[in-house]
């Protein structure tokens, strides 16, 4: 039987339905190609936003119209937190919350006749990948931090970490299995190993450096307060040249009232400091953010604080979200929530500044010489280690498409010629 696994959201949803391709595997199943028919359909879902639920509900309708035989599977966050709501759609056949993702393939092997053999965890995956170019391996799941916008922790629960060793297999074993790339991924990083005694963030990533191969590692997503000297000196110590020089820093506001209001545990200055330390640390790295616009109470002054922070930030891009109401959340209850129109100003307006930020930043790179891991199956599109989308030159698709190019998975040098919107454009280096 063939499954296909549609991922929404977050990296450590890609890393659970990778961990999901694997237990189908196990099973008998097969991974179904893009042109395949499945059997099984699992939308592994996103509940960040209000959006996030539409688009889980819209996926699940369309399987089931493009595939009125098989199985559809809601699985995720959105499955957490909506379970009710999800098993009331038409479209659906079985609802998996995250607190009962284990049994997913148990529960799909019972519906569907197949016979469901059960393994520990403590076994090394199995290498079924989904896409040849990047994996994504979990480190760690849960938060207790309780933003007051957020409903990961009710949807993900407490924090907790994956032993040292499963992190260090994992990763292994994609790379064996030709994975070029690996992101380890988790809800909230810099909490890694706080329930082991002999282990952190920092040991970890050392400790996967030194004893796997994979080609390149990336760290998805830190916390200001997590930038010490330690944690930076892995990028030119034992990562050299394998940790990519990338940083995902969540922003969220640029106002300290807000961000104390958000019960984020930063300030504007110390934010900044952070993205200073990587720049000063981290020659050629890109940084990346998330902000939140129209959080209740925000008032124009806290969004002009937003505007200024974000332009003396300089980044490489800037993820900007009007800020969705999430029930269950304590910032539901806030009074002084932001009118509609009012946020989607504000938003627009730091889309300004952040496309801006990523013209001038991409800009800087043009003339320089970058490694790029090629994506899809013509391989004529891909990713710098510093995280910039590049494209082949026309000259070298034609290249490409006659069969003298690179292809999927493929880590070139690439020197970068010119700059097409927020695409750069480039061509093989000279050797």
């Amino acid at each position: 039987m063939k499954v296909r696994i549609e991922t929404h959201g977050c990296k450590l949803n890609t890393a659970d339905s990778q961990r999901l391709a694997n237990d189908f595997a196990r099973n008998g199943f097969s991974i179904a190609e893009s042109n395949d028919t499945p059997d099984v359909f699992v939308l592994n879902s996103c509940t960040v936003t209000h959006v996030a639920d539409k688009k889980a509900r819209q996926a699940l309708s369309k399987a089931r119209r493009s595939f009125p035989n098989a199985i559809v599977v809601a699985a995720g966050c959105y499955a957490e937190s909506g379970t009710d709501e999800l098993e009331e759609l038409a479209a659906t056949d079985l609802v998996v919350p995250n607190t009962r993702k284990s049994e997913l393939v148990s529960l799909v092997c019972s519906r569907s006749g197949m016979e469901w053999e059960e393994y520990t965890d403590a076994e090394p995956e199995v290498g079924q990948l989904l896409g040849r170019t990047r994996g994504a391996v979990k480190i760690q799941e849960g938060c207790d931090q309780v933003c007051a916008y957020c409903i990961v922790p009710k949807v993900r629960g407490r924090e907790r970490s994956i032993p040292k060793s499963d992190i260090i297999a994992q990763v292994q074993a994609l790379s064996s299995a030709g994975c070029p790339e690996v992101v380890l991924t988790g809800t909230q990083l810099g909490s890694y190993g706080f329930d082991f005694q002999d282990t952190d963030l920092v040991d970890m990533i050392a400790s996967v450096l030194r004893e796997t191969d994979i080609k390149r590692l990336r760290v998805s997503s830190l916390q200001p307060a997590e930038f010490s000297d330690e944690l930076l000196e892995l990028w030119n110590g034992v990562g050299k040249d394998r940790l990519c020089p990338h940083f995902h820093i969540p922003l969220q506001s640029g106002s300290d009232r807000i961000l104390e209001r958000m019960r984020r545990r930063y300030t504007g200055h110390s934010y900044l400091e952070a993205v200073d330390a990587a720049k000063q640390a981290v020659a050629g790295c890109s940084i990346t953010t998330d902000v939140i616009v129209g959080f209740p109470g925000e008032s124009e002054d806290d969004h002009k604080r937003t505007l200024d922070i974000l332009t003396s930030a300089q980044l490489a891009d800037a993820h900007i979200f009007p800020y969705s109401l999430r029930p269950g959340t304590s910032a539901a209850n806030y009074e002084e929530q932001v009118e509609v129109n009012t946020r989607t100003r504000r938003a627009e307006q730091l889309r300004v500044i952040a496309d801006q930020m990523a013209h001038e930043h991409r800009a800087s790179f043009i003339g320089s010489v970058r490694p790029v891991l090629w994506e899809g199956a013509r391989g004529t599109s891909g990713l710098t280690d510093n995280y910039l989308r590049v494209r082949l030159e026309p000259v070298e698709i034609t290249r490409v498409a006659v069969g003298k190019g690179y292809g999927d998975g493929l880590i070139e040098e690439i020197k970068l010629n010119r700059l097409e919107g927020l695409q750069l454009i480039g061509s093989p280096a000279e050797v």
